[in-house]
């Protein structure tokens, strides 16, 4: 066995999507692994479904003892050659011992949970500059980002099913219901749009909150409130836009993924979106806590179509060439086997 990836939350979120997505592709690829998660049974189905050896431990905090070495004897049965934490949480459980530790952030984490490891790998050129920033040695840094898939099989969801009439312009917007996704800024942004439907895909602690805004600015009509889902692409494949205005978003999944899928896409110029979307051409970026601003965006992607069909096309261009399966996948491999795992 070469490769152990360790996550230690059981959240419903990007990262742990995107994890099960890149132990998936790697399995394809034929790279042995194995996997030590918190206990989530929908996450150890498909991981075992795509025959990865799966254990769960509790991943607890400072007081959990047992963790850690439960799971060095997990990796030392597994014959590991690395242990790839993903994330503080799991950073702080990962055991020392014959194999090398990679880290690999997806934000400005405290590298302190790091200390002893043989490599950190962001998934962004900016993370990456801020490790180095912190006095982490430049050899020592990977940059690798996220890879976007759009099956081929996902069909589009019956708008009648979510009371939204076929004709109306549809937004789009995926991500946890927290304060840093500013779905209130999009609930702002509709009072403007009064044609528009909005669909949110994500639960979250903001929930209630965002249920309340929505009638307070009297948009509850046209908003639908879709929970954790499971078939994102089925959602993609649905809208007719893609708006993802978030305050602090280090890298931004959903640029990539709407751009997989064909969907124009229209974000708040927070870091990741910023570095991702070239402004005009891939997408529009608005600036941050702007509903006016935001609101103007969306009406100008949708009603003009030339731009709109020139961002799609380049969209898909730059996940082909920067952000395939196929070429991040690779970039994997080739870490792995320059640390001794084949």
């Amino acid at each position: 066995m070469s490769v152990l990836h360790l996550l230690g939350t059981a959240g419903e979120g990007g990262a742990e999507t995107y994890f099960v997505s890149l132990v998936t592709a790697l399995a394809r690829k034929g790279l042995d692994q194995a996997c030590a998660i918190r206990p989530h049974a929908v996450r150890e189905a498909a991981l075992r479904g795509a025959g990865v050896a799966t254990q769960s431990f509790g991943f607890g905090g400072p007081i959990d003892l047992l963790s850690r070495p439960r799971i060095a004897r997990f990796a030392r049965a597994q014959g590991a050659k690395v242990a790839l934490a993903w994330m503080n949480r799991a950073a702080r459980h990962t055991p020392a011992g014959p194999w090398a530790r990679v880290g690999r952030l997806g934000g400005y984490y405290n590298l302190k949970y790091y200390r002893g490891f043989d490599v950190l790998v962001a998934n962004t050129e900016d993370i990456a500059g801020w490790i180095a920033d912190q006095g982490w040695p430049a050899g020592n840094i990977r940059c690798i980002p996220n890879f976007a898939e759009a099956p081929t099989d996902a069909e589009p969801v019956n708008r009648v099913s979510l009371d939204t009439p076929a004709a109306a312009p549809l937004l789009l917007s995926m991500g946890r219901l927290h304060e840093a996704k500013a779905h209130d800024v999009t609930l702002r942004a509709m009072v403007l749009l009064p044609d528009a439907y909005l669909w949110i895909a994500g639960a979250g602690p903001q929930a209630a909150r965002l249920k309340a805004l929505a009638l307070a600015y009297g948009v509850a009509a046209r908003v639908r409130f879709l929970g954790w889902r499971t078939d994102p692409s089925a959602l993609y494949r649905t809208a007719d836009l893609c708006v993802f205005p978030s305050r602090h978003e280090p890298l931004g999944n959903v640029v990539i993924q709407a751009w997989a899928h064909g969907l124009p896409i229209i974000a708040a110029a927070s870091q990741g979106p910023a570095a991702l979307i070239r402004d005009g051409e891939d997408g529009l970026l608005v600036p941050i806590d702007d509903p006016d601003a935001l609101a103007t965006g969306i009406r100008r992607m949708l009603g003009d179509g030339t731009l709109r069909r020139a961002a799609v096309a380049r969209g898909l261009a730059r996940v082909t060439a920067e952000f395939s399966a196929s070429a991040v996948v690779a970039q994997w491999q080739k870490l792995f086997e320059e640390l001794g795992a084949h």
